[in-house]
């Protein structure tokens, strides 16, 4: 069985070799959140190049393209939209500055985006990680935070009924989901976030600065290696 998976995933590989560049856009489904939302205003800047984030590379002879901008937007505003009552969205910081309302400005970007191949995993599934920066801005432009979190996703090669690049799209969107699961879990924890519930408008002075040094930081998902852990021997007790 295990040689039957390795001969179609170098079969699949092989189609892809053939056909030129791979490219795959990701769009996550997040589930309904279960989080109670602060009542804060805040303002949502997507850049430009955010929205057409594109991640290429050539792994094994195979040139991939991962059109991330969609599944970026879709990050942003989900998560954005179940932490804060209201969230206004601009085009740069400088618009969302001008809206009195507004207390905070969160500016979200895809850091790094990694992969493994099943190739690379010995035939059995492709990993996906992805590591953002959320920039977080006082109402006048000062520097308040940054924030850092991964997201981890996998999908196992399912033989020809799961192709190498619909197993990258479902390890990408799950890797999106658990960064979003892991913000929504955490951001309630921040001083910022209380702040921001009581109605303050985030500072980017020293003092602003300094608390959000103090703050927790979001914790990321350890990055796992390429190649998954061998699993223990099964042993039979002899009768």
């Amino acid at each position: 069985m295990r040689q039957w998976r390795l001969t179609a995933v170098a079969g699949a590989a092989a189609l892809l070799v053939g056909c030129g560049t791979v490219q795959i856009a990701p769009k996550p489904v997040f589930p309904k959140p279960l989080v109670e939302q602060l009542p804060a205003t805040v303002g949502l800047v997507l850049s430009a190049e955010q929205r057409d984030l594109k991640h290429e590379e050539t792994r094994g002879g195979v040139a991939w393209a991962v059109l991330l901008g969609a599944g970026q937007q879709a990050f942003a505003r989900t998560v954005m939209g179940a932490t804060f009552r209201e969230v206004r969205e601009f085009p740069d910081s400088a618009a969302a500055a001008r809206d009195p309302a507004v207390q905070a400005v969160f500016v979200p970007q895809i850091e790094q985006y990694s992969f493994a191949t099943a190739d690379e995993t010995g035939g059995e599934y492709v990993a996906v990680t992805i590591r953002y920066r959320i920039e977080v801005f006082s109402p006048d432009g000062g520097v308040h935070d940054t924030l850092t979190l991964t997201g981890y996703g996998t999908s196992r090669m399912g033989g020809m009924e799961m192709g190498a690049s619909d197993a990258m799209d479902r390890a990408t969107r799950g890797a999106m989901r658990d960064a979003a699961a892991k913000f929504l879990a955490q951001f309630g924890r921040l001083p910022m976030a209380a702040r921001l519930a009581a109605g303050e408008r985030l500072s980017g002075d020293a003092a602003g600065r300094q608390a959000a040094a103090e703050s927790l930081a979001i914790e990321a998902l350890p990055v796992r290696g390429s190649r998954r852990p061998a699993p223990p021997p099964v042993t039979r007790a002899t009768p």
